[in-house]
């Protein structure tokens, strides 16, 4: 339709009180490139597209520990040491001096009367402690002149023997017993560290109202204003306060950071890969998947069982949890699938009481080895492009399900907590869990001259990790 006539424009337009094009009310437009699909608003999907699916890593600390508060600034507490005597770095006075001579380590705990085997590879030989004198401990063995059958290699000592106290043996009408041992314990303690984040957003741009339909990772839908950005920035710190107790590292002597300036103050605080790395096992070889088809499948449990033995050596917890990156969690699936190639699907079911319905869903989600039970799961954490699949150098973790009694200090008593837990401070005047406050002169609150609207974000926490000798770090050996 022409809207001018001999180059004129047309003098009027006549509006509508609806939006439909007539021959009278819409606008030509002239000049270079002038078309009337200018006059058209672009076509816009108000929903936002979920390209990454659930964005947020939380939800792993509340699955396996718990959130207590607490109002000093260093949680202490102390773990039972073992009640029986044993050292593997003792070391074999030339063994061709009758009666032969241990040097112990400093502090040892052997005395006269003791009864021992001092082992190395698959030979041991029972011993009576004789003389005890510092470090040098003299003893005798039961069945052989001295520790010959060890110690090959005459006039030499021998490095790493294995020494453990098996019971004592006193001659009739004994007294003046020597020595006594004390209950050992370690103590240990962590420092809760300030999390801070915020949102900012200035005057003039709350007042252009764009609406975005979302679905949320907190399970929210529809439509968001430009709190939307404020939204993701709370979930983006919620996610932190999580990634924070998993990495955290305490601040080391000779650290790099400065201890002033914007240093001042930063002392950092043990996490749970730091727990683990320091005082607990790291197994970073797990092969557990047999790769060939005419392998051996023992080849993988093997592996498996390795790990077995270590828990043995330390709490032998019966029920443990597996959080796993997407290797670890293919190859257990796969080393399990193994152990019964013969049989239907080549699949085990293990504790789903071996009902085919229940455990062949390619993903098994518990199983049980020796007297152990381990229930695994898939740990996003270490899977997303932008947190630890970024690196991929840690392929899972080991956790026991279960309490350790611990003494509370505020309640005065001793009390069950999950191995596993988070302390955050709180008083009765301010909690620091998770707080979060406005500032600004924008959205009715008026707290400065500011032209804008700012979200702040504030926590104080720290994680436990109690009895860390029972959990496990599985890392990646090619990483």
């Amino acid at each position: 339709m022409a809207i001018a006539s001999s180059g004129a424009a047309l003098a009027h337009l006549t509006p509508r009180p609806v939006q439909g094009l007539f021959g009278d009310n819409y606008l030509s437009f002239t000049g270079t490139g002038g078309t009337f699909a200018k006059q058209f608003l672009p076509e816009v999907y108000e929903k936002e597209v979920e390209r990454y699916g659930n964005r947020t890593i939380s939800g792993f600390l509340k699955m396996v520990g718990a959130e207590m508060p607490m109002a000093s600034d260093e949680v202490v507490w102390s773990e039972q040491g073992r009640i029986h005597v044993a050292y593997d770095d003792a070391i074999i006075v030339a063994h061709n001096t009758t009666p032969n001579t241990l040097t112990m380590p400093a502090n040892h705990l052997l005395k006269i009367g003791d009864t021992i085997v001092v082992s190395k590879g698959q030979v041991s030989l029972k011993c009576f402690v004789s003389n005890v004198v510092t470090t040098a401990v003299t003893v005798g063995c039961y069945t052989a002149a001295d520790l010959q059958a060890i110690n090959t290699s005459a006039g030499s000592n021998v490095t790493a023997v294995k020494v453990f106290v098996y019971g004592t043996e006193y001659k009739k009408g004994s007294e003046g017993l020597s020595g006594s041992i004390d209950a050992q314990f370690t103590q240990f303690s962590n420092k809760p560290i300030i999390l801070r984040d915020r949102y900012s957003i200035n005057g003039s741009d709350t007042a252009q109202i764009g609406w975005v339909e979302v679905t949320t990772e907190d399970g929210g839908d529809g439509f968001l204003w430009y709190l939307k950005s404020e939204h993701e920035a709370r979930i983006r710190f919620e996610d932190q306060l999580e990634m924070a107790m998993i990495e955290a590292e305490k601040k080391a002597t000779g650290s790099g950071i400065s201890a002033s300036g914007t240093g001042a103050g930063i002392t950092g605080s043990e996490g749970l890969f730091a727990a683990i790395s320091s005082r607990g096992l790291v197994y970073n070889d797990q092969v557990f998947e047999t790769d060939a088809p005419t392998a051996s499948p023992a080849t993988g449990i093997a592996e498996f069982d390795n790990i077995l033995k270590e828990l043995d050596k330390q709490g032998s917890i019966e029920e443990n949890m597996i959080f796993c990156g997407r290797t670890l969690s293919l190859g257990l699936d796969n080393m399990l699938s193994d152990q019964n190639r013969a049989f239907t699907a080549g699949s085990s079911y293990g504790v789903f009481n071996n009902e085919e319905d229940m455990a062949l869903n390619l993903g098994f989600s518990g199983f049980r080895r020796g007297s152990y039970d381990f229930y695994k799961s898939d740990w996003k954490y270490l899977n997303d492009g932008t947190t630890r699949g970024l690196v991929a150098d840690i392929e899972g973790v080991l956790v026991p399900a279960g309490t350790s009694t611990v003494y509370d200090q505020s309640l005065g008593k001793n009390i069950s907590r999950p191995f596993l837990h988070v302390r955050y401070r709180a008083s009765e005047a301010d909690d620091r869990k998770n707080k979060s406050w406005i500032t600004g002169s924008v959205g009715g609150n008026y707290t400065s001259d500011s032209d804008t609207m700012t979200v702040n974000f504030l926590s104080e926490r720290c994680l436990c990790v109690q009895a860390a000798n029972n959990f496990v770090l599985f890392k990646n050996p090619t990483a």
